[in-house]
């Protein structure tokens, strides 16, 4: 059993991440106020010192904690770092990701260090209710102190009791634009915490600064050295899997663009500094940052292709990296990387087969100009067992991967992960559902729709017709669907699970759509790929074949929700909406 420590939106997010197995654990809030709903966690409220908390994981047989509480909660850190040495129990951090520290922002590590100076007559500060009675020496009569706080009676009580009016205080509010706000109030001084991303950090230092107020940050307190540091729900995931193995149904795994990083950033570590750790972090594109296991050869580093539960051809594969100084940055295939022979693809013919994510998230984790080399021994001979061939890519595997991270795959298990996002989605309230294949389209997806929750977004996969039917079943009254073009042509020949196992691209149906939006059918001759028809289609003629590719899935996917809105929206390579 688990035990998440949270009342935060990382504690969220934990929760989000741990409802995905399916398992029973606790979610855990000081003051019970933040509002979830949990199909499988059981919520418990009420402040834990050390001997209430080392008596529920024995009462409940706790065997993992997750402290997802606020970076500054340090007492709560100390308790959960001593119950865990108490019982000897693994615990994770789930902790923000934090932007670097701002050059501009006067830093202080305690309330003590705070100070003002002569015509600094208007202090906001949001460093919390419990931070009043501290900041209240730094009034005077030429100088007055604002508290924003959230609008709850427990910490308008809380502000009143150390001393501050009604007058004092000013409100968080939903959906609050941070520069109106300090463009009414006009403080000379804004007092923060380091709070992080999640926290509106960025965005209240960026409005400061356009107004010309002065920032005092306070520095986030150090975390125990025994927490296992995650950053994000991959993170959680994997280091959940690795704790208790048995929690998730199916193990998660690493992406080849993911290895291959790994690969290059344990080489350059080496070669600067001559230390060979067994793990190296690695930034995903999402921004989180996971830890991957890595080995050295002689002139080498490299990764092995841990699959999870996912069943990959590439499972076990030693991917290596070199890295030398150059005076530009470049990516080079070596052994048993392939390399593209036909149009349609991320980069041209002749270009090794390592995709625009892969090669985006070594520029990310490579800083400076170096020639990086990624080679895969036998990936050539692997690669006869996978479609690199029937697509145009020879002489060894792509280095590929969109999010990093592979999600196991099991028909019956994917297929009831997405009931449970589905599930989730409806429980949460979302105004609409919104479906998306995976981590491409649902970015583009997320922009369409900023105002919605993230449990309203659910991948699909390729189960298309059965994830339409989900919905249908939860009564859903709005629902979107994005596809990318290989996946909609499919469906708009009433394949409603898209895997190229079960449904295969038909050549003569895409030129009767061309036909059909008035465009030259000799586009589809000789391509590959779909998606090359997004270089080939005139500008002119998008929109049309758009328009008719998305009536086509229309008319396959309505009548498996006809009590819903259905909006179907087509997205090219670039995660743009090209046709609804």
């Amino acid at each position: 059993m688990i035990l998440i420590l949270g009342g935060t939106t990382e504690g969220r997010n934990a929760a989000q991440t741990l409802e995905q197995a399916g398992t029973p654990y606790f979610y855990s809030t000081k003051t019970g106020e933040q509002e979830l709903d949990l199909r499988h966690g059981a919520c418990i409220s009420g402040a834990l010192d050390q001997a209430a908390m080392q008596q529920f994981c024995l009462e409940h047989k706790i065997c993992l904690l997750v402290d997802a509480a606020h970076p500054f909660a340090a007492h709560l850190h100390a308790t959960v770092a001593a119950v865990a040495a108490a019982l000897q129990l693994p615990a994770i951090r789930y902790e923000r990701l934090f932007p670097h520290r701002d050059q501009d922002v006067d830093w202080v590590d305690d309330i003590a260090d705070i100070a003002l100076k002569d015509g600094e007559r208007l202090v906001l500060s949001t460093l919390g209710v419990k931070s009043i009675s501290r900041l209240m020496p730094l009034q005077g009569p030429a100088r007055r102190l604002l508290f924003r706080i959230l609008p709850r009676e427990s910490s308008i009580r809380l502000a009143q009791a150390q001393g501050a009016s009604l007058d004092d205080l000013c409100f968080y509010s939903s959906g609050q634009d941070e520069l109106q706000e300090l463009q009414r109030l006009r403080p000379d001084v804004l007092l923060l915490k380091e709070s992080g991303i999640s926290g509106g950090f960025v965005e209240k230092v960026a409005a400061a600064k356009a107004l010309g107020i002065r920032v005092i940050a306070l520095r986030r307190p150090p975390m125990p050295d025994a927490f296992h540091v995650v950053n994000g729900p991959r993170g959680l995931r994997r280091m959940v899997e690795r704790f208790l193995p048995d929690f998730f149904p199916l193990r998660s795994g690493l992406t080849t663009g993911t290895c291959a990083t790994a690969a290059a950033v344990a080489a350059l570590c080496r070669q600067q500094t001559g230390a060979m750790p067994a793990q190296v972090p690695v930034r995903l594109p999402d921004g989180e940052t996971i830890s991957v296991a890595v080995g050295y050869g002689h002139d080498f580093a490299f990764c092995i292709k841990d699959a999870g539960d996912d069943p990959d051809i590439t499972n076990g594969a030693e991917i290596r990296a070199v890295v030398r100084e150059s005076n530009r940055f470049e990516i080079h295939g070596g052994e048993g990387v392939g390399r593209f022979t036909l149009p349609g693809f991320d980069y041209p013919p002749g270009c090794p087969a390592i995709n625009r994510g892969p090669r985006q998230m070594l520029r990310d984790n490579i800083p400076g100009d170096y020639s990086i080399t990624i080679s895969v021994p036998n990936g050539d001979m692997l690669a006869r067992r996978t479609f690199n061939p029937r697509l145009g890519i020879e002489g060894g595997i792509s280095i590929i991967g969109v999010s990093g991270i592979v999600m196991p795959y099991s028909d019956e298990a994917f297929i009831q992960s997405i009931r449970k996002c589905v599930e989730v989605a409806r429980a949460s309230g979302a105004e609409r559902l919104v479906l998306g294949s995976g981590a491409k389209s649902e970015n583009a997806l997320r922009s369409r729709y900023p105002e919605l929750p993230s449990q309203a977004f659910v991948q699909y996969g390729n189960f298309v017709g059965q994830t339409l039917q989900m919905a249908a079943e939860q009564k859903i009254k709005e629902v979107t669907l994005g596809v990318m073009l290989g996946k909609a042509v499919k469906l708009a020949d009433g394949q409603l699970d898209t895997h190229s196992r079960r449904a295969t691209f038909d050549r003569n149906f895409l030129r009767l759509l061309l036909t059909e939006a008035e465009c030259d059918t000799t586009h589809a001759d000789d391509i590959t790929l779909v998606r090359e028809l997004w270089q080939r289609l005139p500008p002119a003629q998008i929109e049309p074949f758009a328009r008719t590719v998305v009536d086509h899935c229309y008319s396959h996917c309505q009548p498996l929700i006809p009590e819903a809105n259905l909006t179907i929206l087509l997205i090219d390579d670039d995660g743009r909406i090209v046709g609804s």
